[in-house]
Protein backbone atom coordinates (compact mmCIF):
# COMPACT_ATOMS: atom_id res chain seq x y z
CA UNK A 1 0.00 0.00 0.00
CA UNK A 2 1.19 3.37 -1.10
CA UNK A 3 0.19 6.87 0.63
CA UNK A 4 -2.41 8.68 -1.49
CA UNK A 5 -0.74 11.27 -3.57
CA UNK A 6 -3.39 14.01 -4.17
CA UNK A 7 -3.56 13.49 -0.26
CA UNK A 8 0.82 13.93 -0.14
CA UNK A 9 0.50 16.55 -2.31
CA UNK A 10 -1.95 18.61 -0.74
CA UNK A 11 0.26 17.97 2.82
CA UNK A 12 3.38 19.25 0.87
CA UNK A 13 1.89 22.15 -0.22
CA UNK A 14 0.81 23.65 2.79
CA UNK A 15 4.34 23.02 4.28
CA UNK A 16 5.82 25.19 1.80
CA UNK A 17 3.46 28.03 2.20
CA UNK A 18 4.60 27.80 5.75
CA UNK A 19 2.14 26.08 7.58
CA UNK A 20 3.64 24.29 10.84
CA UNK A 21 0.46 22.87 11.70
CA UNK A 22 0.42 20.45 9.15
CA UNK A 23 3.11 18.15 11.14
CA UNK A 24 0.22 17.85 13.89
CA UNK A 25 -2.81 17.57 11.26
CA UNK A 26 -5.77 14.89 11.22
CA UNK A 27 -4.49 14.15 7.58
CA UNK A 28 -1.13 12.82 8.65
CA UNK A 29 -2.24 11.23 11.96
CA UNK A 30 -4.53 9.49 10.48
CA UNK A 31 -1.23 7.69 7.63
CA UNK A 32 0.27 6.95 11.13
CA UNK A 33 -3.28 5.15 12.06
CA UNK A 34 -3.32 3.08 9.22
CA UNK A 35 -0.36 1.25 9.84
CA UNK A 36 -2.36 -0.79 12.05
CA UNK A 37 -4.90 -1.67 9.85
CA UNK A 38 -2.50 -3.49 7.35
CA UNK A 39 -0.84 -6.72 7.27
CA UNK A 40 1.85 -7.63 9.09
CA UNK A 41 4.19 -7.42 5.75
CA UNK A 42 3.11 -4.19 4.67
CA UNK A 43 3.44 -1.82 7.32
CA UNK A 44 7.07 -1.68 7.15
CA UNK A 45 7.38 -0.47 3.57
CA UNK A 46 4.29 2.17 4.71
CA UNK A 47 5.39 3.21 7.92
CA UNK A 48 8.89 4.11 5.79
CA UNK A 49 6.92 6.22 3.17
CA UNK A 50 4.84 8.38 5.34
CA UNK A 51 8.37 8.71 7.62
CA UNK A 52 9.83 10.38 4.57
CA UNK A 53 6.80 12.32 3.50
CA UNK A 54 7.15 13.60 6.88
CA UNK A 55 10.96 14.74 6.76
CA UNK A 56 9.86 16.21 3.34
CA UNK A 57 7.62 18.39 4.98
CA UNK A 58 10.15 19.25 7.39
CA UNK A 59 12.45 20.38 5.65
CA UNK A 60 10.11 22.32 3.36
CA UNK A 61 9.00 24.34 6.47
CA UNK A 62 12.52 24.81 7.75
CA UNK A 63 13.24 26.45 3.89
CA UNK A 64 10.41 28.41 4.58
CA UNK A 65 11.75 30.11 7.97
CA UNK A 66 14.85 30.39 6.35
CA UNK A 67 13.14 32.85 3.33
CA UNK A 68 10.82 34.59 5.98
CA UNK A 69 13.95 35.09 8.09
CA UNK A 70 16.42 36.75 5.51
CA UNK A 71 16.90 40.51 6.34
CA UNK A 72 18.47 43.47 5.09
CA UNK A 73 21.61 44.36 6.84
CA UNK A 74 21.34 47.53 8.78
CA UNK A 75 24.31 49.59 10.24
CA UNK A 76 24.13 48.49 14.39
CA UNK A 77 26.32 51.38 15.12
CA UNK A 78 24.27 54.22 13.20
CA UNK A 79 21.63 56.50 15.22
CA UNK A 80 17.87 54.65 15.53
CA UNK A 81 16.66 57.15 12.96
CA UNK A 82 18.92 55.77 10.05
CA UNK A 83 17.72 52.45 10.18
CA UNK A 84 13.72 53.67 10.47
CA UNK A 85 13.50 52.66 6.93
CA UNK A 86 13.20 48.69 8.09
CA UNK A 87 10.46 48.57 10.71
CA UNK A 88 10.04 44.78 10.24
CA UNK A 89 13.56 44.45 12.15
CA UNK A 90 11.70 45.30 15.39
CA UNK A 91 8.67 43.35 15.24
CA UNK A 92 6.25 43.08 18.51
CA UNK A 93 5.73 39.95 19.07
CA UNK A 94 5.02 37.91 22.20
CA UNK A 95 6.94 35.05 23.24
CA UNK A 96 5.37 31.78 24.37
CA UNK A 97 6.41 29.01 27.34
CA UNK A 98 8.87 26.09 26.07
CA UNK A 99 6.63 23.17 25.77
CA UNK A 100 9.07 21.13 28.59
CA UNK A 101 8.30 24.08 30.98
CA UNK A 102 4.55 23.48 29.90
CA UNK A 103 4.27 20.14 30.26
CA UNK A 104 5.52 19.85 33.20
CA UNK A 105 3.37 22.37 34.74
CA UNK A 106 0.68 19.96 33.84
CA UNK A 107 2.85 17.06 35.23
CA UNK A 108 3.27 19.10 38.93
CA UNK A 109 -0.31 19.89 38.67
CA UNK A 110 -1.43 16.47 38.69
CA UNK A 111 0.68 15.18 41.20
CA UNK A 112 -0.48 17.96 42.96
CA UNK A 113 -3.76 17.29 43.20
CA UNK A 114 -2.60 13.65 44.22
CA UNK A 115 -1.81 14.75 47.28
CA UNK A 116 2.41 15.36 46.21
CA UNK A 117 4.74 17.99 47.47
CA UNK A 118 6.72 19.24 44.77
CA UNK A 119 10.16 20.30 44.78
CA UNK A 120 13.34 21.52 42.67
CA UNK A 121 16.77 19.92 42.49
CA UNK A 122 20.11 21.69 41.89
CA UNK A 123 22.40 22.66 39.01
CA UNK A 124 25.49 21.88 41.19
CA UNK A 125 25.53 18.79 43.89
CA UNK A 126 28.27 16.51 46.02
CA UNK A 127 28.84 12.98 45.64
CA UNK A 128 27.10 12.02 49.28
CA UNK A 129 23.47 13.07 47.57
CA UNK A 130 24.13 11.70 44.14
CA UNK A 131 25.72 7.99 45.20
CA UNK A 132 26.02 7.43 48.64
CA UNK A 133 22.84 8.65 50.08
CA UNK A 134 21.28 6.41 47.23
CA UNK A 135 22.77 3.20 48.20
CA UNK A 136 25.55 3.59 44.89
CA UNK A 137 28.53 0.58 45.90
CA UNK A 138 32.02 2.71 45.84
CA UNK A 139 32.95 1.16 42.47
CA UNK A 140 29.58 1.78 40.59
CA UNK A 141 30.48 2.96 36.97
CA UNK A 142 28.02 5.94 37.55
CA UNK A 143 30.76 7.00 39.80
CA UNK A 144 33.45 7.30 36.72
CA UNK A 145 34.33 10.58 35.44
CA UNK A 146 33.48 9.29 31.92
CA UNK A 147 30.10 8.72 32.92
CA UNK A 148 29.19 11.63 34.99
CA UNK A 149 30.11 15.41 34.81
CA UNK A 150 32.24 15.91 37.61
CA UNK A 151 34.68 19.16 38.26
CA UNK A 152 37.95 19.18 39.11
CA UNK A 153 36.70 20.40 42.85
CA UNK A 154 34.69 16.67 42.74
CA UNK A 155 31.94 18.72 42.60
CA UNK A 156 28.50 16.56 40.56
CA UNK A 157 26.33 18.06 37.56
CA UNK A 158 23.37 15.65 39.21
CA UNK A 159 22.57 12.65 36.57
CA UNK A 160 18.93 12.01 38.15
CA UNK A 161 17.05 14.12 40.44
CA UNK A 162 17.07 11.88 42.76
CA UNK A 163 20.10 13.64 44.75
CA UNK A 164 17.21 15.18 46.38
CA UNK A 165 15.33 11.78 47.95
CA UNK A 166 17.53 11.90 51.18
CA UNK A 167 17.27 15.63 51.77
CA UNK A 168 12.95 15.05 51.64
CA UNK A 169 13.21 12.13 53.75
CA UNK A 170 15.33 14.07 56.59
CA UNK A 171 13.02 17.57 55.81
CA UNK A 172 10.08 15.40 56.21
CA UNK A 173 10.97 12.98 58.78
CA UNK A 174 9.12 14.83 61.50
CA UNK A 175 5.96 14.91 59.73
CA UNK A 176 5.75 11.23 58.82
CA UNK A 177 6.52 10.52 62.74
CA UNK A 178 3.28 12.31 63.23
CA UNK A 179 1.10 10.13 60.51
CA UNK A 180 1.63 12.06 57.79
CA UNK A 181 3.14 10.27 54.60
CA UNK A 182 6.09 11.53 52.90
CA UNK A 183 5.05 12.23 49.24
CA UNK A 184 7.07 14.17 47.45
CA UNK A 185 8.09 14.18 43.57
CA UNK A 186 11.08 16.55 42.10
CA UNK A 187 10.43 17.96 38.33
CA UNK A 188 13.95 19.25 36.89
CA UNK A 189 17.04 19.56 34.54
CA UNK A 190 19.71 16.50 34.86
CA UNK A 191 22.97 16.35 33.21
CA UNK A 192 24.46 13.08 31.60
CA UNK A 193 27.54 12.30 29.50
CA UNK A 194 25.67 10.79 26.60
CA UNK A 195 26.25 10.19 22.82
CA UNK A 196 23.59 12.55 21.45
CA UNK A 197 20.98 11.26 18.96
CA UNK A 198 17.19 11.18 18.45
CA UNK A 199 16.71 9.43 21.43
CA UNK A 200 19.49 10.97 24.05
CA UNK A 201 20.54 14.10 25.13
CA UNK A 202 22.76 15.35 27.29
CA UNK A 203 20.66 17.95 29.25
CA UNK A 204 16.76 16.60 29.79
CA UNK A 205 14.32 16.82 32.57
CA UNK A 206 13.59 14.08 34.84
CA UNK A 207 10.60 13.87 37.19
CA UNK A 208 11.40 11.74 40.06
CA UNK A 209 8.77 10.76 42.70
CA UNK A 210 8.85 9.29 46.46
CA UNK A 211 6.23 7.77 48.78
CA UNK A 212 6.85 7.02 52.31
CA UNK A 213 4.18 5.73 54.67
CA UNK A 214 3.40 2.40 57.22
CA UNK A 215 2.68 -0.94 55.16
CA UNK A 216 3.34 0.68 51.69
CA UNK A 217 3.47 -2.14 48.90
CA UNK A 218 4.26 -2.70 45.26
CA UNK A 219 0.48 -2.24 44.44
CA UNK A 220 0.15 1.29 45.89
CA UNK A 221 3.34 1.82 43.47
CA UNK A 222 1.69 0.61 40.55
CA UNK A 223 -1.78 2.19 41.46
CA UNK A 224 -0.29 5.46 41.71
CA UNK A 225 1.91 5.29 38.29
CA UNK A 226 -1.24 4.56 36.33
CA UNK A 227 -3.55 7.21 37.92
CA UNK A 228 -1.25 10.14 36.95
CA UNK A 229 -0.65 8.72 33.38
CA UNK A 230 -3.72 8.08 32.91
CA UNK A 231 -5.08 11.56 34.14
CA UNK A 232 -1.72 12.94 31.72
CA UNK A 233 -2.85 11.28 28.26
CA UNK A 234 -6.45 11.74 28.78
CA UNK A 235 -7.53 8.34 28.88
CA UNK A 236 -6.83 4.76 31.26
CA UNK A 237 -4.14 3.18 30.72
CA UNK A 238 -2.27 -0.10 31.91
CA UNK A 239 0.73 -1.24 33.25
CA UNK A 240 3.52 -4.13 33.30
CA UNK A 241 6.24 -4.36 35.27
CA UNK A 242 9.08 -6.53 34.76
CA UNK A 243 11.96 -7.46 37.38
CA UNK A 244 15.22 -5.00 37.12
CA UNK A 245 17.81 -3.75 39.19
CA UNK A 246 18.86 -0.25 40.48
CA UNK A 247 21.05 0.20 43.70
CA UNK A 248 18.74 2.42 45.41
CA UNK A 249 15.39 0.25 45.17
CA UNK A 250 14.29 -3.47 46.23
CA UNK A 251 12.47 -4.54 44.40
CA UNK A 252 13.49 -2.67 41.58
CA UNK A 253 11.22 -2.75 38.20
CA UNK A 254 10.81 -1.38 34.46
CA UNK A 255 7.34 -0.36 34.14
CA UNK A 256 5.69 -0.30 30.67
CA UNK A 257 2.08 0.72 30.30
CA UNK A 258 -0.24 -0.07 27.34
CA UNK A 259 0.12 1.82 24.20
CA UNK A 260 -2.19 5.45 24.88
CA UNK A 261 -2.20 5.69 21.13
CA UNK A 262 -3.53 1.82 19.72
CA UNK A 263 -5.00 0.68 22.55
CA UNK A 264 -2.08 -2.26 22.88
CA UNK A 265 -3.02 -3.50 18.88
CA UNK A 266 0.25 -2.06 17.65
CA UNK A 267 1.41 1.05 15.88
CA UNK A 268 4.69 3.16 14.79
CA UNK A 269 4.97 4.43 18.60
CA UNK A 270 5.09 0.88 20.40
CA UNK A 271 6.88 -0.75 17.91
CA UNK A 272 4.17 -2.59 16.96
CA UNK A 273 4.08 -4.84 20.50
CA UNK A 274 1.38 -2.69 22.33
CA UNK A 275 3.60 -1.94 25.49
CA UNK A 276 5.86 1.48 25.79
CA UNK A 277 8.69 0.60 28.34
CA UNK A 278 8.80 4.05 30.16
CA UNK A 279 10.44 4.04 33.59
CA UNK A 280 12.23 2.74 36.34
CA UNK A 281 10.74 2.21 39.80
CA UNK A 282 10.92 0.00 42.99
CA UNK A 283 10.43 -0.31 46.52
CA UNK A 284 13.08 2.20 48.50
CA UNK A 285 15.70 0.02 49.44
CA UNK A 286 16.36 0.01 53.55
CA UNK A 287 19.67 1.01 53.15
CA UNK A 288 18.03 4.54 51.69
CA UNK A 289 15.28 4.82 54.69
CA UNK A 290 18.52 4.24 57.25
CA UNK A 291 20.46 7.05 55.51
CA UNK A 292 17.83 9.36 55.27
CA UNK A 293 17.07 8.49 59.24
CA UNK A 294 14.35 6.97 58.66
CA UNK A 295 13.40 3.46 60.25
CA UNK A 296 13.14 0.83 57.57
CA UNK A 297 11.16 -1.86 60.18
CA UNK A 298 8.42 0.60 60.74
CA UNK A 299 8.15 2.53 57.57
CA UNK A 300 8.32 1.03 54.03
CA UNK A 301 7.84 3.07 50.39
CA UNK A 302 8.40 3.42 46.98
CA UNK A 303 9.89 6.08 44.48
CA UNK A 304 10.41 6.09 40.33
CA UNK A 305 12.24 8.29 37.72
CA UNK A 306 11.19 9.36 34.47
CA UNK A 307 12.56 11.49 31.49
CA UNK A 308 10.27 14.06 30.95
CA UNK A 309 10.62 14.98 27.63
CA UNK A 310 10.33 10.98 26.60
CA UNK A 311 7.02 11.30 28.00
CA UNK A 312 6.00 14.29 25.75
CA UNK A 313 7.23 13.13 22.13
CA UNK A 314 5.15 10.34 23.03
CA UNK A 315 2.22 12.57 24.21
CA UNK A 316 2.89 14.47 20.82
CA UNK A 317 4.35 12.37 18.29
CA UNK A 318 7.88 13.98 18.67
CA UNK A 319 10.62 12.11 17.01
CA UNK A 320 13.58 13.78 17.94
CA UNK A 321 14.44 14.61 21.47
CA UNK A 322 16.93 17.16 20.49
CA UNK A 323 14.50 19.78 19.02
CA UNK A 324 13.77 20.65 22.64
CA UNK A 325 17.13 22.50 22.81
CA UNK A 326 17.10 23.58 19.76
CA UNK A 327 15.99 26.59 19.85
CA UNK A 328 14.23 25.94 16.26
CA UNK A 329 11.40 28.34 15.82
CA UNK A 330 9.34 26.00 13.74
CA UNK A 331 9.41 23.27 16.64
CA UNK A 332 8.75 25.70 19.31
CA UNK A 333 5.77 27.66 17.32
CA UNK A 334 3.55 24.51 17.31
CA UNK A 335 3.24 24.81 20.99
CA UNK A 336 2.74 28.50 21.29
Amino acid sequence: MSIDKKLADALLARAEKGDSTVLRSVELKSLFDQIKTLPPEERGAFGKEINALRQKLEHLLSQHQLKSEKLEAIDVTAPMDVNSSLPELLPATEGSVHPTMKEIAKINDIFSRMGFEVWESRSIDDDYHMFTSLNFPEDHPARDDYDTFITEEGLIAPAHTSTMQNRIYKARKKDLEAGKPIAAIVTDRVFRNEDLDARHEHTFHQLEGVYVSKDVNVGNLIATLEEFLSSYFGKKVESRVNPFYFPFTEPSFEFSLSCPFCDKKGCSVCSQTGWIELLGCGMIHPNVLKEGGIDPDVYSGFAWGLGIERLIMMKYGIEDVRHFQSAKLDFLRQFA
